[in-house]
């Protein structure tokens, strides 16, 4: 595996595939690591000609990790979502999916297919 710094942390990703081929990038789900999407899975689109991006979302897996912000009370945040007052947490949604297209302008990749699970696909 490798890692690149971009959108102000380190992320850490593993490619299958050629990179002649177009690309597709794997966003796992909420705590997930990249290992969600199994070898055996990105190997076989890889095979069907697709270059394959699976990476840690930050604060999973050997990405930055935001331990100083502690675990985000999800009650006191569906609360004041209900109630129209502001959420506050350590990032958002919106900074995970720059971290995934800070990803590709470091890896140079100009364009991809997005595919989610779970967070991962609200991410998408």
């Amino acid at each position: 595996m490798a890692h690149v710094k971009a959108n102000g942390i380190q992320i850490e990703y593993e490619i299958f595939g050629k990179k002649t081929n177009p690309t597709i990038v794997l966003i796992a789900g909420n705590g997930a690591q990249l290992n969600f999407w199994e070898p055996d899975f990105c190997e076989m689109l890889a095979k069907n000609n697709l270059q394959v991006i699976r990476f840690d979302n930050r604060d999973a897996g050997l990405s930055t990790k935001f331990d100083a912000a502690g675990i985000p009370d999800m009650e006191k945040i569906y609360q004041a979502a209900q109630e129209g007052k502001p959420i506050k947490t350590a990032y958002t949604l919106e900074d995970m999916a720059d971290d995934m297209a800070g990803l590709l302008d470091a890896l140079e990749i100009k364009k991809a297919h997005i595919c989610g699970a779970s967070m991962g696909g609200t991410i998408a």
